[in-house]
């Protein structure tokens, strides 16, 4: 499981980790405050955290968003 801290963009952040086709399939779990919550098949917490922070910067949204993914 990872967790993505985040104020803004929420819903994109969601939607492009749960359309990711890398090898590694994120499934939005819940919401804590800013923290989303992803269980993640294909990959151990610290490989897919880091695949997340990737793809969210890669978006041009995403280069602008002040987040964290970190392993759960």
């Amino acid at each position: 499981m990872i967790a993505v801290n985040v104020a803004m963009q929420q819903d994109k952040v969601i939607e492009l980790l749960e359309s990711l086709n890398e090898g590694v399939t994120f499934t939005y779990k819940e919401k804590k405050g800013i923290k989303l919550f992803f269980e993640v098949d294909g990959a151990d917490a610290e490989t897919a955290a880091k695949l997340a922070k990737e793809s969210i910067k890669a978006q041009p949204w995403g280069g602008v968003l002040f987040f964290q993914c970190t392993p759960a």
